[in-house]
């Protein structure tokens, strides 16, 4: 069975088309209950989707061994004496090798061991509940649509000179190149900057934004970008790319309207995602478009009834992490009566820097235009013995809580934090937001010393302290000499 499959024709309970992280959750999710599935890639070097042959994957993966090159570096310090270069073929080599053990249980041979049926060709709509794959029609009573999204070109004058790189084609990348020009400062442009000068590369950065990480606290994103200009990455904020004149040249156009070349060997670009579904004939569906994204209310239904959308093509959020959320509100709202909306007030995400940003619920913004009340902890790492045995006392947490209550159970709405492992530091505090835990619960909690999570005890600890009024310290002293 090279590339078809002996048809049943009767109709499938669902049919998924795409392969990647939303794809996958929904279509092994809902064949794990026992319902038959059908699930179509375009090849199968598209099983896996982009976070596994584009993004997540060999992102971090490339980050890990930026993070070994720069720690050699650093253990100079302590007398240490190291030599060489980054090999690009070396770093390709590890970041294939884990691409092809995650492949062992993302390619169709293994999907169609879990029982699903694969198949490998471009999909198109035939009606509202059939899609056309290889001649072939096939019913199916719900239809998920999770075909990701692509990096958006860039399109300036001359830009067919450059060596042009995106997160599509960097990781496949020949050698380490000199100067690196990258356009954008979104997390993956920011991802990239700091990766490719721990590799050896010197790093321009130009953005549009006044800043890098534009959707992040300013006052954080400014650690990370005295972090980043230490170690050699240059930015130009306010300011585009203009015009490639050569190979090696390029003219930028400053904030103060005043242009400027810069030297680059190759161009690396970032500046945002994109939605290709015009091959799946979504009129023949009934499916309509508006502003280049598929029209799609609060469960995720397009406006044909029995067809949904997962990840990326959402139009949402541009995360793994989200496609696979989506999937998870499809398989209840498929089997439940009681439907699930799509609500992102619990969401989180981590740029993965050195240090790392992770930010997780409610922005100030957002509450502010919600007109939620609520109070912000701010906890610097100046004072903390892991920040210090470490050696990163520049981190910081911002935690946003609600209003005080008598009894100090405060719900906590949201925040960001930048430190080393942020992203793993502030699981907990994810954990507290989307299940509503109070701040009593961190406030309880026995923290193994020194971990670097105490951080988050510390933030609620001092906040109470330096929030207890006069009056409450005269009656704790009073109750002390009655009872204690």
């Amino acid at each position: 069975m090279k590339n078809a499959l002996k048809m049943q024709h009767d109709k499938y309970d669902l049919i998924v088309v795409g392969c990647g992280s939303g794809g996958l959750s929904v279509g092994l999710g809902m064949k794990a209950l026992g319902f038959k599935v059908l699930m179509i890639a375009k090849d199968e070097e598209d099983i896996g989707g982009e976070c596994l042959n584009d993004g997540c994957i060999p992102s971090k993966a490339m980050i890990h061994v930026a993070n070994i090159v720069n720690s050699a570096k650093e253990a100079e310090k302590f007398g240490l004496k190291m030599s060489g270069e980054a090999s690009m073929d070396l770093v390709k080599a590890y970041i294939q090798n884990i691409q092809t053990t995650i492949k062992k249980h993302e390619n169709s041979e293994w999907l169609r061991a879990q029982g699903v049926d694969v198949l490998l060709g471009a999909a198109s709509f035939h009606s509202s509940s059939s899609v056309n794959v290889n001649g072939e029609i096939i019913s199916g009573k719900k239809i998920v649509l999770a075909t990701g999204s692509s990096p958006k070109k860039l399109t300036v004058r001359g830009i067919e000179m450059a060596a042009y790189y995106d997160n599509q084609t960097i990781f496949n990348i020949d050698i380490v190149p000199r100067r690196l020009l990258i356009v954008g400062s979104g997390p993956i442009g920011i991802e990239i900057a700091q990766t490719m000068c721990r590799l050896g590369t010197e790093v321009t950065v130009v953005s549009r934004s006044e800043q890098i990480l534009p959707n992040e606290d300013k006052e954080l994103t400014e650690i990370l970008k005295k972090r980043l200009e230490a170690e050699g990455v240059k930015f130009y904020f306010k300011s585009e790319l203009e015009e490639v004149l050569s190979k090696e040249k390029a003219t930028v156009k400053l904030s103060n309207k005043e242009s400027t070349d810069i030297f680059y060997d190759a161009i690396f670009v970032a500046i945002g995602r994109e939605l290709f579904f015009d091959g799946l004939k979504l009129a023949h569906a009934g499916i309509k478009v508006r502003d280049k994204k598929i029209v799609v209310n609060e469960y995720l239904q397009t406006t044909a009834k029995n067809v949904y959308l997962c990840g990326d093509i959402a139009g949402d959020l541009y995360f793994s992490h989200a496609a696979e959320f989506h999937a998870r509100i499809l398989i209840n709202n498929f089997l439940s009566p009681i439907k699930k909306k799509l609500n992102n007030k619990n969401f989180s995400w981590v740029t993965f820097t050195k240090p790392e940003l992770a930010t997780f619920g409610y922005s100030q913004k957002q509450m502010k235009d919600k007109s939620i009340d609520f109070e912000v902890i701010e906890q610097n790492f100046t004072n903390d013995d892991r920040a210090l045995t470490d050696n990163y006392v520049e981190g910081k947490l911002l935690m946003y809580i609600s209003k005080r209550n008598l009894i100090g159970g405060q719900k906590i709405l949201g925040g960001s934090m930048i430190a080393p492992h942020a992203g793993e530091m502030i699981q907990e505090l994810i954990l507290a937001n989307s299940t509503g835990l109070s701040t009593n619960a961190l406030f309880n909690k026995i923290y193994p010393y020194p971990t670097a999570s105490r951080i988050n005890q510390s933030a609620i600890v001092h906040y109470r302290s330096k929030n207890l009024s006069r009056t409450v310290k005269k009656l704790l002293q009073f109750t002390f000499k009655i009872f204690g």
